[in-house]
């Protein structure tokens, strides 16, 4: 049974959750979302990616806690030191991969959250470049402390870049999930919508759809890479790009000839 679902209509790509009952992520599903994320970004008809929940009022739950207790009891049987136990954890996983894959890619990914998003489906969407969530019932946010553990993919490093120090302590301290009003007040997502999710995510999607896929994908690699670098080499990289872009790009000279002649506006999307 596959534990995803993938549609792929006028350059968007819409992957979707599905893994009933409790909408759980766990390995297997990620295994697929590392296959489906290889494919789509090979596929240069693909402009955007929306992911997307199968199970109604659920985005993605959290991680499968069952899959976690394995896990450890996996470590347990081979006795090792504390040090020991963390030095060779911090190599690259299976599921770290997928999350990475999905944070660096070229194309535009939005999350439409229709439901539960909560740890590692919560960690999942801090993956995605923008993050719709529907009006509704339900949780947002990483509730591990009140488990005994802490968000194990990523929360800890990717919430305070998104919203601060201070305020990702609170919420991660406290295990607090919020509902999706509270959600977009303190910056876990960009809008609550009164309607679908997905509606709205394709809506801006076709949006995206509609630009220079390689000036997007530039943008965004900068956007990225701005927090880890000096902003002297952020700046020389961003000169690169730009040099590299307007000299080579076919599309982003048309656009910008376009303009010039009066027949675009560049305010379109306003």
């Amino acid at each position: 049974m596959n534990l995803t679902a993938l549609e792929v209509d006028k350059g968007v790509a819409t992957v979707t959750f599905i893994n009933p009952p409790r909408g759980y992520m766990n390995a297997v599903q990620m295994q697929e979302i590392d296959r489906i994320a290889d494919e789509l970004s090979a596929d240069d008809a693909v402009r955007v990616v929306i992911f997307t929940g199968g199970i109604e009022n659920v985005f993605i739950r959290h991680y499968d806690v069952a899959e976690i207790l394995g896990f450890a009891d996996a470590l347990q049987r081979n006795p090792a030191s504390r040090d020991e136990i963390f030095e060779r954890s911090r190599t690259e996983t299976a599921l770290s991969r997928t999350f990475d894959k999905i944070d660096r890619m070229s194309k535009p990914t939005i999350a439409a959250i229709n439901g539960f998003c909560q740890g590692g489906g919560f960690e999942f969407a801090l993956c995605c470049d923008l993050r719709i969530a529907e009006a509704g019932d339900y949780r947002i946010g990483l509730p591990e402390t009140n488990l005994g553990i802490f968000p194990g993919a990523g929360g800890t490093e990717r919430l305070p870049r998104l919203i601060g120090e201070a305020r990702a302590l609170e919420l991660i301290l406290r295990g607090r999930t919020v509902g999706p009003a509270e959600a977009v007040a303190l910056g876990l997502v960009h809008e609550c919508v009164g309607g679908r999710a997905i509606e709205r995510a394709h809506e801006l999607a076709r949006e995206l759809a509609g630009k220079s896929p390689r000036g997007l994908a530039d943008a965004k690699a900068l956007v990225k890479s701005a927090a880890d670098l000096p902003l002297s080499e952020g700046l020389a990289n961003g000169r690169g790009r730009f040099a590299a872009l307007v000299a080579t790009d076919p599309d982003a000279a048309r656009q910008m000839k376009m303009f010039v002649a009066g027949d675009e506006d560049i305010n379109r999307n306003r």
